[in-house]
């Protein structure tokens, strides 16, 4: 196709007005999700503060007691189990198929809201990328009236993607990382696909301002993932190279089965209130033997570890191996029981995983701390989203000027990780069907199926479909 036809169809969309109104629509609306993100992301901060610091301060501890897990997270157990069974939406998707579905209705925000709140700041091992995403695209949604979303889904659906980039942006700390997480997802080719990247990376640029300005405003200290201190690093070498791929391959194999895990465990729960409970549970036994083990406090292997990753980077050499073992198996295996039972994001345990098993590999001969929890990071990222662009991309993001120097390393560790998880993928799949099971169509990418009464209602976000086709004037 010559240049002309290609580049006429985009000059014609980016100036057709309906799509401009969209844009404006879209830049708006980063405006209300920022602020619902701010106030949600706060009161998790502030709840997860009292519960860790607060109150076992008030009970004479210096810090939380080995014990402590345990209450938790039954407490957790017993108010996301209602939520989850009873309310519309199921308090969310479930988390081991990815950061989320199609766009919430405004009418499941609620149970969301309600779920994560009851989840992530009682030590749940899940993250609040997903919970955002859900109610960013719910806010986003009231722009329009029921009836016009009814007759005109694709401006839904767009609206809607937008309202959920804009969410995430402000818990990743930039409008650039979920703007590729959509490109990276629709497999983006085409102008038609610009009116579904635009408006996200609009929206989420708008809230991404607003969300930090009101945070400088009212000087609440709710960052985003972030690593507040970065090992020292320089141009990677031979030896960061022959022990980075290796180490790659070991973040994709524990992230793979603590997904595995979770498969397990969404098949073992099915909306059975008892046993998501029972989920909860030997979530805080996790936790508890962890500070058993390591005499160290169980917030570390609790809650979604965005603390624990910058306590891994400040000061890699406090952390003994046996310690960060014990803190890899505990988050791996409470994180893989949690992504099937309870609800939150699954990417920030993941990450912490990868920091600590790039910590702990860091202390290898040869090895440079700097490159191994950058390419501990990446392969973690991209096994857990299998999105390689979006796990360089979100690596970069928390090295700051770093990731300059360390980019040989992140793309290798990032292409390892993904070969890794598909390889074990492609290697189980024939035995993951149970022999009283019907032979299945070949194994996809997408997760399996989960039973009627349990299927999550859309697609993983992760696996969006292609924007629809329609002309923009369907969209405005």
């Amino acid at each position: 196709m010559s240049e002309p036809q290609q580049t006429m169809p985009l000059q014609r969309l980016l100036t057709d007005p309906a799509v401009l109104r969209l844009l404006l629509i879209a830049a708006l609306v980063g405006i209300p999700v920022s602020l619902v993100a701010f106030g949600f992301v706060s009161l998790v901060h502030e709840l997860q503060h009292w519960i860790w610091e607060s109150a076992p301060d008030a009970l004479g501890y210096s810090r939380a007691p080995w014990w402590w897990g345990l209450p938790t997270l039954a407490l957790a157990g017993l108010l996301a189990v209602p939520v989850i069974t009873r309310l519309p939406g199921a308090g969310g998707h479930v988390p081991v198929h990815g950061l989320g579905g199609a766009p919430t209705p405004p009418r499941e925000a609620p149970g969301v809201a309600l779920a994560a709140l009851a989840c992530l700041p009682l030590g749940v091992m899940l993250g609040p990328e997903a919970p955002l995403m859900a109610l960013g695209s719910a806010v986003a949604l009231l722009a329009l009236p029921a009836a016009r979303r009814a007759r005109h889904p694709q401006a839904a659906t767009v609206l809607g993607t937008a309202g959920s980039t804009a969410g995430i942006a402000t818990i990743f700390g930039s409008p650039l990382i979920p703007a590729v997480m959509i490109l990276e997802s629709v497999a983006l080719a085409g102008s038609a696909r610009v009116v579904l990247l635009l408006p996200c990376l609009l929206a989420s640029g708008v809230g991404a301002l607003v969300f930090t300005g009101f945070g400088h405003w009212t000087g609440l200290e709710i960052g985003a993932l972030s690593l507040p201190t970065k090992p020292s690093v320089g141009l990677p070498d031979a030896g960061d190279f022959l022990w980075g791929i290796p180490m790659a391959v070991l973040v994709g194999l524990l992230v793979a089965a603590g997904l595995a895990i979770g498969r397990r465990s969404e098949r073992w729960t099915r909306s059975s209130g008892p046993r998501i409970f029972a989920c909860a549970i030997a979530v805080g036994v996790c936790i508890t033997l962890y500070a058993l083990t390591t005499d160290r406090s169980p917030e570390e292997a609790a809650l979604s570890g965005q603390t624990t990753v910058g306590l891994l980077a400040a000061d890699p050499g406090g952390w003994a191996v046996l310690a960060l073992v014990a803190l890899v198996a505990a988050k791996t295996l409470g994180w893989g029981i949690a992504l099937g039972s309870l609800r939150g994001g699954p990417i920030f345990p993941a990450i912490m995983i990868g920091a600590a098993v790039g910590i702990a590999c860091g202390a290898l001969p040869g090895f440079g701390m700097g490159p191994a929890l950058a390419a501990g990071i990446c392969a973690s990222g991209v096994a857990a989203t299998r999105l390689p662009v979006t796990g360089i991309v979100l690596a970069a993001a928390l090295l700051g000027g770093e990731a300059v120097d360390l980019m040989p390393i992140l793309v290798i560790s990032s292409v390892t990780a993904l070969l890794t998880v598909v390889a074990l993928e492609r290697l189980t799949a024939g035995t993951a069907d149970s022999p009283q099971d019907p032979p299945q169509d070949p194994p996809q990418d997408d997760p399996p199926q989960a039973s009627p009464r349990n299927r999550p209602r859309n697609p993983p976000q992760n696996r969006q479909q292609d924007p629809p086709q329609s002309s923009p004037k369907d969209l405005s």
